[in-house]
């Protein structure tokens, strides 16, 4: 690292720490020549994602769209305040995890809605509604009626699997 006083290529680490769980490092340095010390931090550059839409236009993941309609969904819910910020960056690291440099909207809306399932199952009709566009009132039922079935057999466990077939797209 170069001094930003006397522009000496070569600086000494005085001091190194973890921040933000291991994500970033803060580095205390110190020049060896003028002894300016300077603080930097390291954080890894993620590849950028780009989200292809259903027009086949393409355009750069943005975290914000995603974290507002969760938190649109979740609007007077009784759920965490953070709730949604949480499921945002589970989301992204799933779909980061997979080494992808592009997604489809339609995987990014299938993650959303099996996250929201599991937080608030009225939340989760909320996002749904809107992002299926159910066309008339009996599509709308026959989700609520899923649900209440799910909550009834306690089948969870086969409904997320066909979420998570779903998320696969």
């Amino acid at each position: 690292m170069r001094c930003p006083s006397c522009k000496e290529p070569d600086t000494r680490v005085v001091d190194s720490r973890d921040l933000d769980e291991g994500s970033v490092i803060r580095r205390r340095r110190a020049c060896r020549i003028c002894g300016t010390r300077v603080t930097t931090y390291e954080r890894p550059e993620l590849a950028r994602l780009y989200v292809t839409k259903r027009t086949g236009a393409r355009e750069e993941y943005d975290p914000q769209k995603l974290l507002e309609g969760l938190r649109r969904a979740l609007v007077r819910r009784p759920v965490p305040v953070d709730a949604p910020e949480r499921a945002a960056e589970a989301i992204e690291a799933q779909v980061r995890a997979t080494g992808a440099t592009e997604i489809s909207s339609a995987r990014v809306g299938a993650l959303a809605m099996a996250a929201l399932r599991e937080i608030d199952q009225i939340a989760y009709i909320r996002f749904a509604s809107v992002y299926q566009s159910f066309d008339d009132l009996t599509t709308l039922k026959r989700e609520v009626d899923d649900l209440l079935r799910e909550k009834e057999t306690g089948g969870g466990k086969r409904r997320r699997r066909s979420l998570e077939a779903e998320a696969e797209l």
